[in-house]
């Protein structure tokens, strides 16, 4: 299946239906009078988080979703049926936004989450509803409202609770493939990875989802090579692997390319906790290697990591290190719920 992470539609909510203009008029009833019902409200656009979904690629294939007017009341006071909603499926993480891409008007987390996105319209009132005692016969009734009409974005943030950041070429799908079942398309030549993978890792008793990412290139928050589009898939990560190539004559100024593009996407995102390590560690000497490390550690300022996913030489230090910054992630979240908790229960 293809990866689709963006996707354009058309959404429309349903009008309501028209009241009615009616009158009795039975043989053997001595007082007849108005008898028109409501119209049936219009049906409502609805957006629906899934948990058998994985990409947005439905979307290409169909843009246009109309949710089903409400009916036109009717004599005899019985009203319109109201429209039927229209539901719209997708997949954890995928943001709602408005036409302009930057108002988010929902987000789709945990399967089971529902959002209205556009409202039906209202039925109209029949004749029935103005009887008054100074307005016996009223010969009119209210149209139903309108429906809402929009165009919206769904943009998809994978749920991962670590990425992995480099520029192309750094080792990151190789590092994937190396500690998940997940199969990424491995090459010698930059760009290998077009769209994000993921992986399930287990690392003692800890479980956690890895994020590969595309690589990163200089000039990319303006659009070079496959710009910032990704980054996105790494916004709700716990904790970052920046894998550098030990290979690279300046590993130092590799590190700087990258953190650069990443606080030119979000400054937010560049203050996630990051991890450094220098990748195929094999394929260089040792003296080689503690030049680089030196030089990486004085950028960075952290001593990195020194990993080989093909020799596995550093892969088990690299993946308890990420497990220890999740579950301290994760701590620090459960201690600000059971503080909120806490105050909510001595508030009057």
């Amino acid at each position: 299946m293809k990866f689709l992470d963006l996707a354009k539609i058309y959404v429309r909510s349903g009008s309501g239906g028209n009241g009615c203009v009616a009158f009795r008029r039975e043989k053997y009833i001595e007082f007849g009078g108005p008898s028109g019902g409501n119209g049936g409200k219009g049906g409502d656009v609805v957006v629906d988080c899934v948990d058998n979904l994985n990409t947005l690629i439905d979307y290409r294939y169909q843009q246009h979703f109309f949710a089903k007017n409400g009916e036109a009341g009717m004599g005899r006071d019985r009203a319109g049926a109201n429209g039927d909603d229209i539901v719209i499926k997708v997949p954890p993480g995928t943001e709602v936004l408005a036409e302009d891409q930057e108002t988010v008007l929902a987000e789709m987390i945990n399967p089971g989450d529902r959002a209205v996105i556009a409202r039906g319209g209202n039925g109209g009132f029949g004749n029935a509803h103005f009887k008054t005692s100074t307005n016996r016969a009223p010969r009119h009734a209210n149209p139903g409202q309108a429906g809402e009409e929009l165009t919206i974005w769904f943009r998809l943030k994978l749920i991962a609770d670590a990425g992995l950041i480099g520029l192309p070429n750094a080792g990151k799908s190789t590092f994937l493939a190396a500690v998940t079942a997940a199969r990424p398309k491995i090459a010698d030549y930059p760009f290998t990875t077009l769209h994000p993978n993921l992986g399930v890792i287990r690392a003692g008793d800890v479980d956690f989802v890895l994020a590969d990412i595309p690589g990163l290139i200089e000039g990319a928050h303006e659009g070079a090579g496959l710009g910032t589009r990704f980054l996105g898939h790494v916004e709700r990560c716990a904790v970052l692997l920046h894998l550098v190539d030990a290979t690279q004559d300046d590993v130092a100024e590799a590190y700087r390319t990258v953190r650069r593009e990443i606080r030119s996407y979000s400054p937010e995102l560049a203050k996630r906790k990051e991890l450094v390590a220098l990748s195929k560690c094999d394929a260089v000497t040792a003296e080689v290697m503690e030049e680089k490390s030196a030089e990486l550690t004085k950028a960075a300022r952290k001593k990195p990591l020194v990993l080989s996913a093909v020799s596995g030489k550093g892969m088990k230090e690299a993946l308890y290190a990420i497990t220890r910054e999740i579950s301290r992630r994760h701590d620090q979240a459960e201690a600000e719920i059971e503080a909120v908790e806490g105050r909510s229960r001595w508030l009057p």
